[in-house]
């Protein structure tokens, strides 16, 4: 496993829509592995391979339960709405409130190639659909409810 460079906003490759996985390789896997070492590290709550340079269609996310990993996500069905302050780890030390929905189905493959569904509301609604968002080459700056304002996250708070 490794930290992989986060890219940040600017940075033409955010604004690229991601391909579609035909098959889940070693280099996936390695990827994927990566990907949650980088997430983690930066102390963050999801993140697309766009999001480290790589124009795949693979999202990480892990609110508290422990890691999902999808690949090839596609939202099937959203509800309900939810105002919060978002930020994200392209963006460092900024939030803005964004209005999403409240709850997502999301389906997706895993690592293993088998295909699933999840539901998920609030937070790890917002953290699917945001990570989604990337793989579209959209970012949640472009749905900011007035300004970003600066954010300090305590690197010792859990």
């Amino acid at each position: 496993m490794a930290i992989r460079n986060i890219r940040l906003e600017g940075d033409p490759i955010l604004r690229k829509i991601s391909k579609e996985v035909k098959e889940v390789t070693p280099k996936i896997h390695q990827l994927i592995d990566d990907m949650l070492e980088t997430m983690y590290e930066a102390n963050g709550v999801g993140l697309a391979a766009v999001q480290v340079g790589v124009l795949k269609r693979v999202v990480v996310v892990d609110v508290g339960d422990g890691p999902l990993v999808m690949i090839n996500p596609r939202i099937v069905r959203t509800a309900g709405t939810q105002t919060d302050d978002e930020g994200c780890l392209s963006v460092p030390n900024k939030a803005g409130q964004v209005t999403r929905p409240n709850e997502v189905v999301v389906r997706y493959m895993d690592e293993d190639g088998q295909q699933y569904e999840a539901e998920g509301t609030e937070l790890l609604a917002r953290a699917i659909i945001h990570e989604c968002d990337h793989l579209e080459g959209k970012l949640y700056v472009d749905l900011v409810e007035g300004e970003l304002h600066d954010v300090v996250y305590d690197d010792e708070e859990e």
